[in-house]
């Protein structure tokens, strides 16, 4: 099944393709996890998630019920082989969307081995349980933006930019996607089995609490009274909310499925290249929105982290009908509308179903 000719609208995730697919998600407990789950259960999928345990209290899993929409919830650690296998067994899943990550670059410093143990291994463990899965037909590996080689370039990094990463984050996921070629070239290919990388900006949206996160650390100290000290105020990043790069790997998922072979390589899903802004634009922004809110800088050293990271989406955008849809300004009101809703008592489900609704609503319907 084709999915019709593409617009500048963007092109809609197709509801009717995901009704009945059974998923293996794996991170379905962390930030986009929760909102990848909640999207593909209210869109018809038999969503069977595979991860550890919330990251943070309070966490996106539990405030807006993922838990209650789910057909199995496996916690396990992806290192764990055994567990993999009969999660991947009982799922028996036509696509996997693997999420589960270690994600946080500063944590990367603390804990390197379990960082590329988990990024790495992990990975490998999942395309080997992948390799038995009789109905399975799609994969999708999500790593990220940092996982180039970062030169501080201007301009916006492209799919066939070298690999790289000067941190174990970032580098733990340049070597993921190395094992992504290596698996798809080697086994997945001549089995059927069509894998795709994914990668994204860096994401904003409500329910995230992340620790060294901009926008989590803004609303924490917001919450907090307090005024939020920014490590690097003329950092530029790509930063987007969490359902563009979510509808990305839809999207994308769709066409590995039906198509195949011709869409088993690597993506990006970036915002417009108007929205890779410094950090002081972001928290300088949410200020001006929120009355009392202030920053200032944190002069201790730091550890390491690249100062200019851009990405040049125009594959997607040709290749797949993606666009992005809420602007940097629109993507920040939508997180403090979701968090002001959180703290008001509001039915948290309802919350992020709405919000999927809005941002869909202005696709092409296909």
């Amino acid at each position: 099944m084709g999915l019709g000719p593409r617009t500048l609208e963007g092109v809609a995730v197709n509801r009717d393709f995901w009704q009945g697919k059974r998923v293996f998600l794996t991170g379905h407990t962390g930030f986009k996890g929760g909102w990848l789950a909640l999207w593909l259960s209210e869109m018809g999928a038999e969503v069977h998630g595979y991860a550890l345990t919330p990251p943070t209290d309070p966490n996106l899993f539990t405030v807006a019920g993922v838990a209650g929409r789910l057909a199995s919830s496996t916690i396990a650690d992806i290192r764990d082989t055994e567990a993999m296998a009969r999660a991947m067994r009982v799922a028996r899943p036509d696509i996997i969307l693997h999420l589960a990550a270690q994600p946080l670059v500063r944590h990367s410093y603390v804990e390197p081995v379990e960082t590329y143990a988990v990024n790495v291994m992990g990975t490998i463990h999942l395309l080997e349980a992948a390799r038995r899965s009789p109905h399975l037909k799609a994969i999708v590996n999500v790593t990220t933006d940092k996982c180039y080689e970062n030169r501080e370039w201007v301009w916006p990094y492209r799919e066939n930019e070298a690999m790289g990463g000067a941190d174990p984050y970032s580098s733990s996921k340049a070597c993921s996607e190395l094992v992504t070629a290596a698996w798809r070239a080697s086994f997945l290919a001549a089995a059927g089995i069509h894998l795709a990388s994914a990668r994204a900006g860096n994401v904003i949206g409500g329910g995230d609490w992340a620790a060294d996160r901009l926008v989590p650390d803004f609303l924490r100290a917001l919450d907090a009274g307090k005024i939020l000290d920014i490590r690097s105020p003329d950092a530029i990043r790509p930063w987007q909310h969490v359902l563009e790069p979510l509808t990305g790997y839809l999207l994308l998922a769709e066409r590995l499925y039906d198509e195949g072979e011709t869409f088993a390589e690597g993506w990006n899903f970036g915002p417009d290249e108007h929205d890779a802004r410094p950090v002081r634009w972001i928290v300088d922004h949410l200020c001006r929105q929120v009355p009392g809110a202030a920053w200032q800088c944190d002069t201790a050293p730091q550890p390491h982290e690249a100062n200019t990271l851009k990405l040049d989406s125009a594959k997607a955008k040709a290749r797949l009908g993606w666009q992005p849809r809420w602007d940097l300004a629109e993507a920040l009101t939508r997180t403090l509308d979701w968090h002001r809703a959180w703290r008001s008592g509001a039915d948290m489900t309802d919350i992020c179903l709405a919000q999927i609704r809005d941002h869909q609503a202005s696709a092409t319907q296909v």
